[in-house]
């Protein structure tokens, strides 16, 4: 009855993110009502492994006790400090000096915010600031990539680069450009590696050219292209991309928000990528989860250009919870245990999902496995030598899902077909076997989809 009676008031009242607001109100909610290491339990008792951390962000896992007891604590003492008025609490400033001593490079000054989203809204501000400071206010023009992802926000929902995002809400800007993604298992040059690398080049060449070199201030990147569909770019794609930057005078932001934090293996995958971005932002796995929590780490020669550029004025870019301190205490918790262990066993862990998640290429629907750590993309097709996606008709995101759920099993399914793993770097051998055999089991299940069947006669 109290499910119910939540499926009921959800309905009502609770506007759901990024969810077809009639279809929600038909589906319903299904309410989660208790978690451990990898399992999330629904409130009628389903138990299933969380293959994607919630939304790719609890990297520790569900239920460690030494994180509650890190809110608890700062809670009883310390509830709420602003950092404005050149106020702060300790939990923060010791935060943002333990991420600057292991950020990559001279990213030495840490800007906090609320999450991913606002982390990009942030950069964008930032490198506004920074190019009016260099008296150079031309410079107004951003580049992102196709399928990417840089959060939902009125500004940032612009530089990503999907279709639902943009619908409806007069996106992008006319100062958001975009270039095609190096996307290996569809990319028009093939899926050779230099190539690849060679095509991203010309692409960012050209648009900067055609934009003017002059006026574009800054190029985002995601390490991996998460919400894209799980696009894994050559390695060395990125740093030549860098590179290019650099010689336009152009900054660099690395968008970590999902990669970060042991989600590929090392605790940024700049640092693996062997590159320094000029800014880099991070969220989700930051604090697990547990409390919201962003940032934007900044190089040294950006904070200097903006600090000298304001000089005794105020730089008015600003949150009321920016730095919060309890979100700051769990943090730190999370940090040492990432590195009390379990960056090692995501590293472990990913490892056997990898092979197990190779293991099903021989399905008839797999036509790619991709990716790197505790982060990958299955894509499914109609038929492997043309590539051809699931039929639309087939409601991939939807049915997937849904049967995936049945199954014990929370993955992401995309709509054009790719499904999302990112499970928690806590999991066991048992957990990673679970999620291949569900896996199985959902494609076999998918198989006999009579839309599905129809594309593959």
């Amino acid at each position: 009855m109290l499910a119910n009676s939540l499926i009921e008031l959800d309905r009502a009242h609770l506007i759901h993110p990024v969810a077809s607001y009639r279809g929600h109100e038909r589906q319903g909610v299904r309410v989660l009502k208790s978690a451990s290491g990898a399992t999330v339990t629904e409130a009628n008792g389903h138990q299933l492994i969380d293959g994607f951390a919630g939304l790719w962000c609890v990297n520790a896992g569900y239920g460690h006790e030494s994180i509650i007891e890190a809110a608890t604590k700062q809670l009883r003492e310390l509830p709420y400090a602003t950092g404005y008025f050149d106020l702060g609490s300790e939990p923060a400033i010791r935060l943002a000096a333990e991420l600057a001593e292991r950020a990559p490079g001279d990213l030495n000054r840490v800007y906090f915010t609320l999450g991913g989203s606002d982390a990009v809204d942030s950069t964008i501000r930032f490198v506004r600031y920074y190019w009016n400071a260099k008296g150079a206010p031309q410079r107004d023009q951003f580049i992102s990539i196709q399928q990417g992802y840089h959060g939902s926000s009125t500004v940032g929902a612009g530089l990503t680069a999907l279709p639902a995002f943009h619908a409806g809400f007069g996106l992008p800007f006319d100062w958001q450009h975009k270039i095609p993604s190096p996307y290996p298992y569809r990319n028009p040059v093939g899926e050779d590696d230099v190539a690849i690398t060679a095509a991203s080049l010309a692409s960012l060449k050209a648009k900067i050219e055609e934009i003017g070199a002059d006026r574009v201030a800054a190029f985002y990147a995601e390490p991996i292209q998460g919400s894209g569909g799980v696009i894994v770019p050559p390695k060395g794609w990125i740093k030549a991309m860098r590179d290019l930057c650099k010689s336009y005078g152009i900054l660099f932001i690395a968008d970590e928000v999902i990669t970060g934090f042991g989600r590929t293996g090392p605790l940024f995958a700049c640092s693996d990528e062997d590159i320094v971005p000029d800014m880099m932002t991070v969220a989700k796995g930051l604090t697990s989860g547990y409390v919201p929590m962003g940032a934007v780490f900044m190089a040294d020669h950006v904070y200097d250009v903006i600090a000298d550029g304001a000089g005794d004025a105020a730089v008015g870019h600003g949150f009321t919870y920016s730095a919060h301190p309890v979100s700051a205490a769990v943090a730190l918790e999370v940090l040492k245990l990432y590195e009390g262990g379990l960056l090692e066993n995501g590293i472990k862990a990913g490892a056997r999902l990898l092979a197990g998640l190779e293991s099903l290429r021989d399905h008839p629907l797999v036509g790619d496995v991709r990716g790197r750590g505790m982060l990958y993309g299955v894509e499914l097709v109609t038929d492997k030598a043309k590539k051809t996606p699931l039929p639309a008709a087939s409601q991939p995101a939807r049915r997937i899902f849904d049967r995936a759920w049945g199954n014990g099993l929370v993955i992401r399914a995309f709509p054009q077909g790719v499904l999302g793993y990112a499970p928690p770097l806590c999991c066991t051998d048992a957990d990673i076997d679970a999620i291949v055999e569900r896996t199985r089991k959902t494609l076999n299940e998918t198989l006999q989809d009579p839309e599905i069947r129809q594309a593959m006669a």
